[in-house]
Formats: C-alpha cells, sequence, structure tokens
C-alpha cells in the first residue's frame, strides 16, 4: 500500500490541481487566440466550464460529510469534464492554424483523465461512506 498524506483539503486532490493548472492554460493560450466571431459561443463555453470544474470539486469537497453532497458535484464536474474535451476538439477541428495544437491536445488528455479521476473518486467515497455509515 502507498503511503499518501491525508487529505487537508480539496486542494490536496490532485484532479483539482490538474484542473486548476488546465483552466489557466485554457483562459491564457486558448481563448484569446479564437476569433472574435466565437465571443458567445466557444470563448464563452471554454471560459465558463473550464473555471467551473475545480470550483465544483472545492464545493463539493464542503459537503464531502454529506452521503449524496460531494457525489453530485463529482458527477457535475466530470460533466463538464466531457463538455471540455468536446469544445477543445471543437478548437482543434474549427481553428487548426489559431492555436496550439500540441497543447489543445495535452488539454484534452488532461481533461479525460481528470473525468476518470473524478468517477474514481465517486466511487471510492461513495463505497467510504457506505462502509462507515452509522448503523440504525
Amino acid at each position: 500500500m502507498e503511503n499518501r498524506t491525508p487529505l487537508r483539503s480539496f486542494q490536496d486532490l490532485e484532479v483539482f490541481q490538474n484542473t486548476y493548472k488546465a483552466s489557466i492554460s485554457v483562459i491564457k493560450s486558448i481563448i484569446p487566440m479564437l476569433p472574435q466571431s466565437e465571443k458567445f459561443d466557444l470563448k464563452d463555453q471554454l471560459s465558463r466550464s473550464c473555471k467551473t470544474i475545480p470550483r465544483l470539486i472545492a464545493e463539493g469537497y464542503a459537503k464531502k460529510h454529506q452521503q449524496k453532497g460531494f457525489q453530485k458535484y463529482l458527477d457535475d464536474a466530470m460533466g463538464e469534464c466531457n463538455e471540455m474535451m468536446v469544445s477543445l476538439c471543437h478548437v482543434k477541428d474549427l481553428y487548426p492554424s489559431l492555436i496550439d495544437l500540441k497543447l489543445c491536445e495535452e488539454l484534452i488528455k488532461l481533461y479525460d483523465i481528470s473525468g476518470r479521476q473524478l468517477f474514481r473518486l465517486s466511487e471510492s467515497w461513495t463505497k467510504l461512506k457506505t462502509k462507515y455509515k452509522p448503523s440504525p
């Protein structure tokens, strides 16, 4: 069994750290490169979704003591990861000459990995909460 440090904060979660860093990359390196015609569509969607994921993890962590509280936020964060993957695929396919394709591919992969991490975290948390659920 590996030695892991105890979670003291949502900031200790690798999935939070990765999605927060990814959001900064999207905001600084992808969104500004898109054409102005995407201002109210792809730019807006990317901006909202990339910031939402780490926020959902943070907010959900505050409700980790609730059986279903944390679960809902993790499910929503997984959905946002999927949205980010689709939006970044749109960026890559629609505007390949305007953006850094390598960065875009790395971000798509990172959001895919993050979605799977969120799923495993959700499963683990459910098992843990069920295991330690007080008996009636």
